[in-house]
């Protein structure tokens, strides 16, 4: 028997609303169960003043992420209609990158995480507009700045602008002007923000921010039995995920094979940052989940057959038992 996602690649209104609002309810199950998360450590002053107004695992810091989720959610939605990262109109990667941050309760509380992931998906809007175009100053700057600005809120993404540059590279586009533009956009925000601080608080101290705690002791002990579990289920589904992009990418236009590939390179660049930089870990989990979101998306929505359909299936019902299992169980 041959089953499809037809339905939920293209949903009616009804059902689409339905879907997201059960992304809505999975999200405040951490909230109504009370499994509370702790707060990553930030060092910036902007995330600090954030905090200060949307108290951490307080009804309204949950409602200010829930608006930024969709917000959020929108702009995924936007991004592939406009560059046709998957060649069909498709739900998928709304669907899959709600339910992901449903699931993963500590970003709940990332109002400055959450906040950053916005200027990044802008920053892709960009970037994404340069295939092919050596004098693409603009988006180069604009990217960058915008990366910058999302850099202001998690200091170590700074170091994801050179694999910005490798991308640069894919989309043929790589130039002295853009890199030029690109250096300019990165360094305007933080000479803005160095400049008011020091003009705000004569005494501030600028060795501070770089100081950047590295931590790469990984120690597997740390995480449940649960956790591992969920991990090991979600790199296994995206490996396969990749596999069956590879398999079909022949069929989609060069510029959106070079999209993908900077996709994966950004997943990777992100999942390998978050480990260096372990006490951030938390922070970095929008921007996963964005990317880990449109990439799996691509042969879910395309590969129209039964394996996929149930790979779809155990990806939903691994997020539900982690949900039950981690809120309710243990």
């Amino acid at each position: 028997m041959r089953v499809s996602l037809k339905n939920i690649t293209n949903p009616s209104i009804p059902l689409a609303v339905f879907l997201v609002g059960s992304c809505f309810a999975l999200w405040m199950s951490a909230y109504v169960g009370e499994r509370f998360s702790t707060l990553s450590t930030q060092n910036t002053s902007i995330v600090e003043s954030l905090q200060s107004i949307f108290l951490p695992n307080s009804l309204l810091s949950n409602l200010a992420s829930i608006a930024l989720t969709l917000l959020n959610a929108f702009l995924v939605a936007q991004i592939n209609n406009r560059y046709t990262i998957i060649r069909t109109r498709t739900f998928l990667p709304i669907l899959i990158f709600l339910m992901l941050m449903g699931t993963w309760n500590p970003t709940h509380v990332m109002i400055g995480a959450n906040l950053g992931l916005t200027f990044f998906i802008l920053a892709l809007f960009y970037f994404f507009g340069m295939t092919r175009d050596r004098k693409a100053s603009e988006q180069a700057f604009m990217g960058s700045f915008l990366i910058s600005l999302c850099s202001l809120l998690i200091n170590p993404l700074l170091f994801i602008i050179p694999v910005c540059w490798i991308g640069f590279m894919i989309f043929q586009s790589f130039s002295l002007r853009t890199f030029l533009a690109s250096v300019f956009g990165v360094l305007s925000p933080w000479v803005l923000y160095l400049s008011g601080s020091y003009l705000l608080h004569p005494g501030f101290d600028f060795l501070q921010l770089l100081h950047v705690s590295i931590d790469i002791d990984f120690n597997i002990s740390t995480y449940s039995l649960s956790e591992i579990i969920y991990a090991a289920s979600l790199t296994l589904i995206m490996i396969i995920g990749v596999i069956g992009m590879n398999s079909i990418s022949n069929s989609d236009a060069i510029k959106t094979r070079n999209k993908l590939n900077f996709l994966l390179l950004m997943l990777i660049s992100l999942l390998i940052l978050s480990f260096i930089f372990k006490n951030q870990f938390l922070s970095f989990l929008p921007m996963i989940a964005l990317v880990y979101s449109m990439l799996i998306s691509h042969p879910l929505t395309l590969k129209q057959d039964n394996f996929h359909v149930i790979l779809f299936l155990i990806f939903c019902l691994i997020n539900i038992a982690f949900v039950i299992s981690k809120y309710f169980l243990f």
